[in-house]
C-alpha cells in the first residue's frame, strides 16, 4: 500500500513539475491603437505555444490586449517612457485548435503593474518601441499562472499621431504563480497524512 501512496502523490505532483519551467507564447502582426485613453491590440497571430510553432502562413490563435488610461508622460507618446494603468486591463490568448493547440480560452487575465511604453529605437522615420508589464490569469486547465509580456511595436511619427502602431513580435512568459506551489504541498503533505493516520490504525 505503501508504493501505491507513493505513485499516487508523484501523479498529483508530475503535472505541476512539469510546469516548473513555465510556457513561452510568441505573436506576431497585428495593430495596436494608442492614445491617452489607453493602448489596445488587434488581430495579432500566436504564432507559438509551449514549442508548438505554426507553420508559414498560418496561425496557433491570437493574442489581444488592452491597457488602462496612461499615467505619467502623457503629452509625448513619440518620445516616451510612459506608463499606462493596469486598472482596467485584459490580455487574452485563443487557441484555434489546430497542432494540439487548445480551442478556445488559452490564456485569460490583466496586467498586474504599470505597463511601460519605451522608445526603444529611431531610425530614419521608424519609430520602435516596447509594451513591457507583469500579467496573471486563468489557463486554460484551470490554473492561476503569471508572468510578464514584451510586445516590440514599429509605427512612424505620422501613425503614431493618428494613433496607430503594428506589432513586430510579442514574447510572452507564464509559469504557475508561487502561492499554486504552496497549495500543492500543503495539499500533498495533507493527503500523506491521512493515508498515513489510516494505515496506523489498521
Amino acid at each position: 500500500m505503501r508504493r501505491v501512496l507513493v505513485l499516487a502523490l508523484l501523479a498529483l505532483a508530475l503535472p505541476m513539475a512539469a510546469w516548473a519551467d513555465g510556457i513561452d507564447l510568441t505573436n506576431k502582426f497585428g495593430n495596436i491603437s494608442i492614445s491617452a485613453a489607453g493602448i489596445s491590440s488587434s488581430q495579432s497571430q500566436l504564432k507559438t505555444f509551449n514549442g508548438i510553432a505554426s507553420t508559414p502562413g498560418h496561425a496557433l490563435g491570437s493574442v489581444s490586449f488592452s491597457t488602462g488610461a496612461c499615467l505619467t508622460n502623457c503629452g509625448d507618446l513619440l518620445a516616451g517612457p510612459s506608463t499606462f494603468d493596469f486598472v482596467g486591463s485584459s490580455f487574452t490568448v485563443m487557441g484555434n485548435g489546430t497542432m494540439g493547440v487548445p480551442h478556445g480560452a488559452i490564456f485569460s487575465g490583466s496586467f498586474t503593474s504599470p505597463i511601460l511604453w519605451t522608445l526603444v529605437s529611431h531610425v530614419g522615420g521608424t519609430y520602435t518601441y516596447t509594451i513591457s508589464g507583469t500579467i496573471s490569469g486563468m489557463l486554460y486547465t484551470g490554473r492561476i499562472v503569471g508572468g510578464t509580456t514584451t510586445q516590440t511595436v514599429v509605427s512612424t511619427s505620422g501613425q503614431l499621431a493618428l494613433g496607430v502602431g503594428h506589432i513586430r513580435v510579442g514574447n510572452t512568459f507564464l509559469a504557475p504563480e508561487p502561492g499554486t506551489f504552496g497549495l500543492l504541498g500543503t495539499g500533498l503533505v495533507g493527503i500523506a497524512g491521512m493515508f498515513r493516520r489510516k494505515f496506523l490504525t489498521m
